[in-house]
Parts: C-alpha cells; sequence; structure tokens
C-alpha cells in the first residue's frame, strides 16, 4: 500500500511539478532526486515523531511500574488526553532555551559534537528493509554499513567531552567511548554470526532466509548470540542499566553536562534514535523482521490476515524490544564501572567468538530447519 501511495505522488505530484519547473535535458535527473528526498522524508518523519514520543511513553510505562502518574497534564486545546502534548511542550521549551557555550570551548567542534552524535543513527536507516520492496537503498553490504556507521557515534560523544573545556565532560566522554568500543566489538561478532548463518551482507536477504514460523527464525539457534546483541545494544546506547557515563553522583551528567537547549536535546534525541534502531536490527536479525510468526504453522498459518508477512510485523516486533529498554530501566541498579567492563571482555566476547565456530559448524552441517 505504501509504494501504491509513492508511485501516486510522484506520477501526479512530482513528475508535473518537474516539467513545469526543470528543462527536459535534466527532467529525469530531478525527477529521481525529489523521489529520493520524499522517500528519505517519509522515514526520517514518523522516525523523529516516534523519538519524541518514546520520551512520553518512557515516563508513562516507568510512573506505572513504579505506581506514579507520569505526565498527564499538558494537551491539545485545553484537553488533558493523557498528557499527549507534553512532548511537543518539551520541543518548544528547548527551542527556545539559551545555548550557552562555555568559556574556553571549541565553538565550533562544541557545536559539531551533536550532529556527529545524531546523524548515523539517522543515516543507518537507508538500508533497513520495512518489508520485501520497502527499502531505501538495497545494497548488498547493508550489514556492514550499519557497523561502520553505528561505530562513528562515539566521535560526537569524545569531541563533545573534549570541547567542552570540562573535566567533568571529559572524563564522562572517556567513560561512555571505553564502554561503547568495548560492546561494539562484541556486536560486530554477533553481526558475523548472522553473516555466517544467512551467507548474505543483504539485510532483506537475511530476513528472507529466515522464511517460515517463529521457530525458524534465527533467534533459537544464535540464541547466545541473540541476548548477546540486543544486551550489547543497550550498553552502546548508554541506557540503564549501562549508563555509567551518566552517573550523576560521579558525573553530573557525563559527556553533554556543559549543554543545554536544542543542542542538548540533540544528545537526547540520538540516544532514542539508536534505541529505535538496536530494536529494529534485532527484530531483522533475529526475529525475522517483516514476516508473520504464524507462517506455514498447521492452523493459524492459513489464515492470509495474520499470516502474511508486511510491515506491521516488523513494528509489533520493534515495540516490544523498545518496551524492554524502558523496562530495564525501570528495573535493574546501575552497574558499576569494572563490572560492566568485565561483562563486555571476559563473558560476551569470548561467547561470540566460540559461538561463530558453532555456527559455522551448523552451516556446514546443515543443521534443518535453518541451514538445511
Amino acid at each position: 500500500m505504501l509504494e501504491n501511495i509513492f508511485n501516486l505522488v510522484s506520477e501526479y505530484i512530482l513528475a508535473p511539478a518537474v516539467g513545469l519547473l526543470v528543462p527536459d535535458s535534466y527532467a529525469s535527473n530531478a525527477l529521481y532526486t525529489l523521489e529520493v528526498l520524499v522517500k528519505i522524508t517519509a522515514i526520517l518523519l514518523p522516525l523523529l515523531f516516534c523519538v519524541a514520543y518514546l520520551t512520553y511513553a518512557e515516563r508513562k510505562i516507568i510512573g506505572y511500574i513504579q505506581c506514579r502518574l507520569g505526565p498527564n497534564r499538558v494537551g491539545f486545546f485545553g484537553f488533558r488526553l493523557w498528557g499527549l502534548g507534553q512532548p511537543i511542550a518539551d520541543v518548544v521549551k528547548l527551542i527556545f532555551k539559551e545555548i550557552i557555550i562555555p568559556a574556553g570551548a571549541n565553538k565550533r567542534l562544541f557545536v559539531i559534537a551533536p550532529i556527529l552524535a545524531m546523524a548515523p543513527s539517522l543515516a543507518a536507516w537507508a538500508v533497513i528493509p520495512f518489508d520485501e520492496t520497502l527499502v531505501l537503498a538495497d545494497i548488498n553490504a547493508g550489514l556492514l554499513y550499519i557497523l561502520a556507521l553505528t561505530s562513528l557515534a562515539v566521535y560526537g560523544i569524545i569531541i563533545a567531552g573534549w570541547a567542552s573545556n570540562s573535566k567533568y565532560a571529559f572524563l564522562g566522554a572517556m567513560r561512555s567511548a571505553a564502554q561503547i568500543v568495548s560492546y561494539e566489538i562484541a556486536m560486530g561478532f554477533a553481526l558475523v554470526c548472522v553473516l555466517i548463518a544467512a551467507g548474505s551482507l543483504n539485510l532483506g536477504r537475511i530476513t528472507d532466509a529466515q522464511s517460515g514460523s517463529v521457530l525458524h527464525w534465527y533467534w533459537l539457534p544464535l540464541l547466545p548470540i541473540f541476548l548477546v546483541y540486543f544486551i550489547s545494544g543497550v550498553a552502546e546506547t548508554n541506557r540503564a542499566p549501562f549508563d555509567v557515563a551518566e552517573g550523576e553522583s560521579e558525573l553530573v551528567a557525563g559527556f553533554h553536562v556543559e549543554y543545554g537547549g536544542m543542542a542538548f536535546s540533540i544528545f537526547f534525541m540520538a540516544e532514542y534514535a539508536n534505541m529505535v534502531l538496536i530494536s529494529v536490527l534485532t527484530a531483522v536479525l533475529f526475529c525475522g523482521g517483516w514476516l508473520s510468526p504464524f507462517q506455514g504453522l498447521p492452523y493459524l498459518g492459513g489464515l492470509p490476515v495474520i499470516s502474511e508477512p508486511n510491515i506491521i510485523w516488523l513494528l509489533v516486533k520493534t515495540s516490544v524490544f523498545l518496551f524492554l529498554f524502558l523496562w530495564f530501566r525501570a528495573t535493574f541498579p546501575r552497574y558499576r564501572y569494572d563490572q560492566i567492563m568485565r561483562l563486555g571482555w571476559k563473558v560476551f566476547l569470548p561467547i561470540t567468538i566460540i559461538w561463530i565456530v558453532v555456527v559455522s559448524g551448523m552451516v556446514v552441517g546443515g543443521v534443518g530447519p535453518w541451514f538445511n
């Protein structure tokens, strides 16, 4: 349906506009550029909307877990509507807050750092397949592209801590960078296991390789890797219980302690955008992406409504993993820094290395129904 809507927009809006404003010799290139921009906008606007209301969902869910109400005052047009206007109010407040650059700070790097933290989490969506045909760039090295881009976010954090000219910010940046790099290695080896299992770096083909019911997905043969990847994703996004970069008792607020207004909000948005990205990747790599969990089952598999693969299944799976992010924050206490480093280097790294050998053996042996 989404593809049909885009074709109608291209045929009846974009093509006539290009024909009126652009010479014929450049019309095809201009139309292609406009179509790509429309696709990018169609991905980024819902993503940013999701990021905004993920903050609302977090406060409401954690409030429910802790027997509180959460935001329930700010609504629309005089109606409270369970506080649904709170994210909009937060955005308006942050837009009008002054951005104060500390004396002695490197002004250019101070401004660039939030952009470097946010840009990779947005650019990674170029290769995310929403269904069999709905993907912006269906490249063969999609998994490698994701790994390369997500590794760039650490530069924004390091630059933010150094450019602030603050010892607290710098210490927070070093701790956060060490944590991200440590768990990035475990995540990289976990992706190698998925690559071996699917025999492709293309995210669409990885999803197609999991065709079948919920028992055909990679979460079952790669269960330890599935858990390592998701927990490493929680650590890489600096979320509780791994949020030592924001240990208020030690570092005030970590690497972004000197930031305010929209500059701070971009760091905040980057954290939530990375949460959504990790959740989508977990769904695509280990839980069948847009595939239905009832596909191929004896009774439910014959029902067309619930057995057909579509984007709804991907959104449902992503929502489940996002809920786990919020549940962890309300449940677990913050780990000590040495515990976090020990978990990454002494537990997750050996597990992933061993499991690469195990998965290779299962692929060579044709263990079914995943590798036959």
